[in-house]
């Protein structure tokens, strides 16, 4: 057996490796699974393991946005809670859902580094602070998703 071809015994290059997939793909697909797990000589429940402990990793292919709200204490002493329940019944999905048409995938997220600012969220990549229902109408509204 070539060295090429044989499996890796470095198991700590499977983190990034589904890091590099997730960039490319959006999520981590089923049938990337078995691959990884010969790739990197550990077994599928490892790799399973290694994806459900880690939040940000997705295994069903995200909506055309992404709309992360911050449910660390800070946010959740500015009414974050009250926020995700408006967000929730307003998108009809819970978090780590996205809406039936594809438009919108709701994410929990621990600490968006503007606790001076909440509640905040992260909406396709870009920071918003001292959000309330209206303003998160708004935001969904100027993307065409509400």
């Amino acid at each position: 057996m070539s060295q090429e071809s044989a499996p890796r015994s470095d198991q700590a290059g499977l983190l990034p490796a589904l890091h590099r997939l997730q960039d490319q793909l959006g999520y981590i697909p089923d049938h990337a699974i078995a691959d990884l797990a010969r790739t990197y000589n550990v077994s599928r429940a490892e790799v399973e393991g290694v994806i459900g402990f880690y939040h940000d990793f997705r295994r069903t292919p995200p909506g055309r946005r992404r709309l992360q709200m911050c449910r660390a204490e800070s946010c959740q002493a500015m009414g974050a809670d009250a926020l995700a329940a408006h967000a929730s019944g307003k998108l009809g999905v819970g978090f780590g859902a996205t809406t039936a048409d594809g438009a919108i995938t709701l994410e929990a997220a621990y600490c968006l580094g503007n606790c001076a600012c909440s509640p905040a969220l992260m909406l396709d990549g870009r920071l918003y602070g001292r959000i309330d229902a209206e303003r998160l109408d708004e935001l969904l509204a100027e993307g065409g998703a509400a």
